[in-house]
């Protein structure tokens, strides 16, 4: 992996330094270059949990991916500039009260003077900044987060905006490789009780809140303001290329 050309890939070669402000600009910065996508899953196109697969086709071919993919190749970053972190596996639940399959989603942890949880894969809700395990709220752009502690081993990602407040996702903060990973992400890949074998889903953070691509619709978000659009088939190609750098 050419960390040089991953970190340019998201405009981060200023952050290099090991720190807990610099972790927070690098995951800022890939969420807001690199976005969240299931283009290929839809399109049955293999993903594998390799990271040199990995690699080319976020740094060389400008795309995205699902959390195995973007999770995967930042926490290899993230081990490569010398933080101390390693991959978790989390149990989302969805917004309809029922837990997804277990252990399906990756994060990541990083340990500084205290633990910090990282994600840049968790799509339109994903947490901006790295947020404490100690329960102390961060607020990005979008929403509030906080973790809530089960047990020893089992941790709560808590969402709140001015109009809810929710679990994201369960985490067990036990050290996990990617290939741990294999069953979720086939599962993600063909399964129809996936939420990833619909429809196109790609989204991306913005300076000042969000841009997401569902299907054939086009959500945009500035602070507090909400726009959605319905798009041609013509007209989605063109969004890939024109918002997302992405050519199909």
């Amino acid at each position: 992996m050419d960390i040089e050309l991953y970190l340019k890939r998201f405009h981060a070669l200023s952050f290099k330094e090991v720190s807990l402000q610099n972790l927070g600009e690098i995951q800022n910065l890939h969420l807001e270059h690199i976005p969240f996508e299931n283009l290929d899953v839809i399109r049955r196109i293999p993903i594998y949990l390799n990271l040199k697969t990995i690699y080319e086709k976020i740094v060389m071919k400008h795309r995205g991916g699902y959390c195995y993919e973007v999770n995967g190749l930042f926490h290899a970053l993230l081990c490569e500039l010398g933080y101390d972190a390693h991959l978790v596996s989390a149990t989302v639940l969805r917004q309809t009260g029922e837990w997804a399959k277990a252990d399906t989603h990756a994060a990541i942890l990083v340990n500084l003077e205290e633990p910090y949880l990282v994600d840049v894969g968790f799509g339109a809700a994903c947490p901006r900044l790295p947020v404490p395990l100690n329960g102390d709220k961060k607020v990005d752009v979008n929403a509030a987060y906080t973790i809530t502690q089960i047990n020893d081993r089992q941790f709560d990602l808590v969402y709140e905006s001015d109009k809810e407040q929710r679990t994201l996702y369960r985490f067990n903060n036990e050290p996990k490789n990617l290939l741990d990973f294999h069953e979720g992400c086939v599962f993600n890949q063909v399964s129809k009780d996936s939420s990833f074998t619909h429809h196109d889903v790609i989204t991306k953070a913005t300076p000042t809140g969000r841009v997401t691509l569902t299907d054939q619709t086009l959500t945009i978000i500035e602070n507090d303001l909400r726009e959605k659009v319905n798009l041609s088939e013509s007209e989605k190609q063109q969004t890939l290329r024109d918002i997302f750098n992405i050519q199909l």
